[in-house]
Formats: C-alpha cells, structure tokens, sequence
C-alpha cells in the first residue's frame, strides 16, 4: 500500500533532514513548544523559499502545535492566551503551506464539569481564522483529559461540530498516546472513525510502558511495549499520512515501517 511516511524535524532544514531520513511527509514546529511566542520562521530565504523547497522536493509539512496550548482550560490565563497562540501558529502554518496543525486535546482541572472543557473547544474552533485544517490528537493521560477515552473523544467530537469552521476540523490518532491511554488499538481505527468520521494523520510511535498506564513516552519501532502487528495494522487501517516522532535517527523507523507495509 502506498502510505507517506515521515518524521518530525527541525524547520530549519526540514527539506534536507527529510532527504536523509527517506521522509516523503514531515511534521515541524514553528515556535519553541514549550512557550507562548510565536517567531519569526527561522528558514533562510523565510516562508516563500520553504514553500518553495518543500513543493519542489514533493514534500507534505505539518505544523506541531505547541504542548503549552489548553484551549479546554477553564482557566482565563491559560485559556485565552492558548487560543492567540494557537491562532498564531495557524497564520504561521499557513505561511508555509502546511496541510494541518495538530494540537493536544487538552484537559480540565477536578473541580470542573468536562463540559465546559468541551464547549471551550467548540468557541476556540468558533474563533480561529485559518482554511489550515486543525488536527486534534488524542492525549496519553490525565482523568481530566479532553482526548484521552473513547467516550471523551466523542463528546469532543460532538461540541466542535457545532462550531464555525468545523469543516476544517479534523484528528491524529497517536499510537503511543491510544495505547498508553487504554484504547484497544485493534478497534481504535474502526472506532475513532466511528465518531469523527475521519483519521488525517498517525502518529506512529512505540511505548516504552505497558498499555493503560497512561505514560506518554515514545520509543523505537521494536523497543517497546506494543506488538509489531497492532502498531502495522493501525497505520494499515487508518491509510492516513504517518509522523514518527521518536527522539533520534528516524531513518531506522521509516524503513522498517515501509518493509512491512509493503
């Protein structure tokens, strides 16, 4: 079958590093992921040249959104500062002609209605200014989790449906994240599209923790917890775009990946 299959890189040099590792898709980020600016792209020539090198080497880029964002967050100085972030990175992602942000689902605190979390999405989706299609991913853990369940996914689902721009609304399944999170991952496919209607983008990462553990920590292909045969099958089923986001060489891990879908 005939999927694309990349990595995360540095924007830098994405085009090149892409080149190296045998990447025909790659997923960057625009800013330091761990903080609430957004800079100038850090690309010689800027964003027409990077438009222009990616199109040239038939290259599909992806925007990371910052690990910072909470637009589920019923906290004022979280959420409202996550939704300029976010509106930020979009105008950003589009510069470069990215096919999609992917942004975490976020979470509440103990004291709040899971609701209000739900609905705080559906208003962010409601406010962003962007054609770029956001991608929610599903999170490892955390009770309180927007996106971690099944169950919370659905009525995620259901409150950004409602929002302006919902068309432009769409989901990463991380494998890491399903598994650690205690989604089957031999239904999480069938059942994920059973409520979105749409798989965009894996996230094809092993675990290093058992599954349900709720443990968000990627390992290599073959180094960790889940079997080779769930981690293929979920690329199989999803036919979607694939990110490898382990620390270090992603070569490896592209290569044994296409040998086993081939």
């Amino acid at each position: 079958m005939s999927v694309k299959i990349g990595a995360h890189v540095d924007l830098s040099d994405a085009v090149a590093q892409a080149k190296e590792i045998g990447a025909d898709v790659v997923q960057v980020f625009v800013s330091d992921p761990q903080a609430w600016k957004v800079p100038p792209i850090e690309h010689p020539g800027g964003t027409e040249a990077f438009r222009e090198e990616a199109a040239a080497a038939g290259l599909d880029v992806y925007v990371h959104a910052p690990y910072v964002i909470n637009v589920a967050s019923t906290n004022n100085r979280i959420r409202i500062p996550s939704r300029k972030l976010l509106q930020q990175v979009m105008v950003r992602a589009e510069e470069i002609g990215a096919k999609g942000v992917i942004v975490h689902g976020g979470h509440v605190t103990a004291k709040d209605d899971p609701a209000a979390g739900f609905d705080n999405w559906r208003k962010a989706i409601d406010a962003l200014e962007s054609d770029v299609p956001v991608l929610i991913e599903n999170t490892a853990g955390g009770d309180f989790s927007m996106a971690r369940r099944l169950e919370r996914i659905e009525q995620l689902w259901a409150a950004v449906m409602q929002a302006n721009g919902a068309e432009n609304v769409g989901f990463t399944l991380d494998t890491c994240h399903a598994w650690a999170g205690g989604i089957d991952l031999a239904t999480a496919v069938d059942e994920i599209r059973g409520i979105t209607g749409r798989i965009d983008l894996v996230h094809a990462n092993d675990s290093r923790d058992a599954a349900g553990s709720g443990a968000d920590r990627h390992t290599h292909f073959g180094l960790g917890m889940i079997p080779e045969e769930l981690l293929v099958g979920v690329i199989a089923t999803a036919g979607a775009p694939v990110i490898c986001e382990t620390h270090g060489d992603m070569g490896p891990d592209i290569a044994w990946l296409r040998e086993r879908l081939a």
